[in-house]
Formats: structure tokens, sequence, C-alpha cells
């Protein structure tokens, strides 16, 4: 429809004998107001983004891993990381995180019980997802403090 729509314009404007860039423009105009933008995007090297990534998930896998010692968790709580993927099971209750390595388009996602699924690329040493601007330590801290109840968790040095 959109394609015999663009059509049908462009006969209209080449029967008026209008300058073919100001129809080009016209007829173009629209669908870049549809068609999202990325503002943020992950530049780096493909060595430096698996470099990242893998200390990312390490650290992170340490941290998860060592929660049990500064907060109660569930018997259910488990923690693995393998092959670029790392999984937290934090209660039946609550959900599963997932945080895994996207190469191909260098960057991290994140699947989270609370918020949902994100990715994010690495923008100056931390990993942002480019829709909102956070980083995903701050949106670790915020949902293992609401999880957890508690403010003793922060993921700044972990990721």
């Amino acid at each position: 429809m959109f394609i015999s729509s663009v059509l049908d314009k462009a006969n209209i404007y080449l029967l008026c004998k209008v300058d073919v860039r100001d129809m080009i423009t016209q007829l173009c105009r629209p669908v870049l107001r549809i068609v999202p933008i990325r503002t943020l995007c992950s530049t780096v090297p493909q060595l430096e983004y698996e470099k990242a990534a893998e200390e990312s998930l390490e650290k992170l896998t340490d941290y998860f891993d060592n929660l049990p010692d500064r907060v109660q968790v569930s018997q259910d709580y488990d923690v693995t990381h393998a092959m670029g993927v790392l999984t937290v099971v934090v209660s039946k209750e609550v959900g599963t995180y997932v945080i895994n390595k996207q190469s191909p388009n260098k960057q991290l996602w994140l699947s989270s019980p609370m918020s949902g699924p994100k990715r994010y690329d690495l923008i100056d040493h931390r990993w942002i997802y480019s829709h909102d601007k956070e980083s995903l330590d701050t949106l670790l801290t915020r949902e293992f403090r609401e999880i957890f109840g508690t403010e003793d968790i922060d993921f700044k040095s972990a990721v």
C-alpha cells in the first residue's frame, strides 16, 4: 500500500513537471520520521568489545556468586556462566535474569523478569541502553535492591 501510494504521488509529480529533487524530498520525509535512528551505537573494535564483554560477564558472575554472603537468598538461587551466557535464577517468585554476549552487534543483552529485554552498547567503557541512556550496572543495582529490600547492593564495580 505504501509503495503504491508513493508511485501514485510520483506520477502526479511527474505529470506536473515538478523538479525530481523536490519530489524525492517530499516522498521521503514521512519515511524518515517513521524510521528510528539509533543515537548510541557501539563503535569499538571487535577485540575490545570481546575483552570488555568477557570481563563484564566474569565480574558479574563473581558478584552474583557472592551475593548470598551479603543478603538472604531463596533456596532456588543459582548462578551459571558458560559460553557467553550468564543466568541468574533469583527465585521462583522473582524469576530469572539472563545476560549474554551478542558479538555480531557488539552488545550485551539482558533479559530481566522485572524490566524485560534490553540491549546494551559499550559506550565510554560502560554498558548503556540507548533508549533511556541507563547503564547496566544502574539497572541491576536498582532492581536487586528492590528484590532484596536493601541498599547494600551496588553493581558499579561489577560491570
